[in-house]
């Protein structure tokens, strides 16, 4: 992933910039991807570009990156589930007021879950 900053009025691309061939003598596997966020996010870096190729996984996936893997399913999980309860809607909303003008404050609401959720995962599952 780089970070994009295009020529005097272009805002942003957003798409295949290069894709490879399928057929023919010359044909490649790499894509070139130009992307613009357009979610809230607490980045002002917005326009992104990627070389897409096929990766083949020298290794296996170790103790930590299986923990990360599985920490973020349950704390996703959680967020989702969250989100639409009911119970816990107004004190969130309340909470996420309360903090999000202050330094180190979540500026959405989708983050501040993740915070909360994370939070809660990592004191049921402390790390040893």
């Amino acid at each position: 992933m780089a970070k994009v900053e295009w020529s005097a009025g272009i805002d942003h691309v957003s798409g295949a910039l290069a894709k490879p061939s399928k057929s023919g003598q010359h044909s490649c596997t790499k894509m070139l991807l130009g992307t613009h966020r357009v979610k809230p996010t607490e980045s002002s870096d917005c326009n992104r570009i990627y070389l897409r190729k096929k990766v083949v996984r020298s290794t296996a996936p170790g103790e930590d990156e299986l923990w990360a893997r599985n920490r973020f399913t349950a704390v996703a999980a959680a967020v989702k589930t969250r989100r639409k309860d009911l119970s816990h809607i107004a004190t969130d909303l309340q909470a996420f007021e309360a903090q999000k003008n202050l330094a180190g404050g979540k500026k959405t609401m989708k983050a501040y879950l993740w915070l909360v959720c994370g939070q809660e995962y990592d004191q049921a599952h402390p790390r040893g």
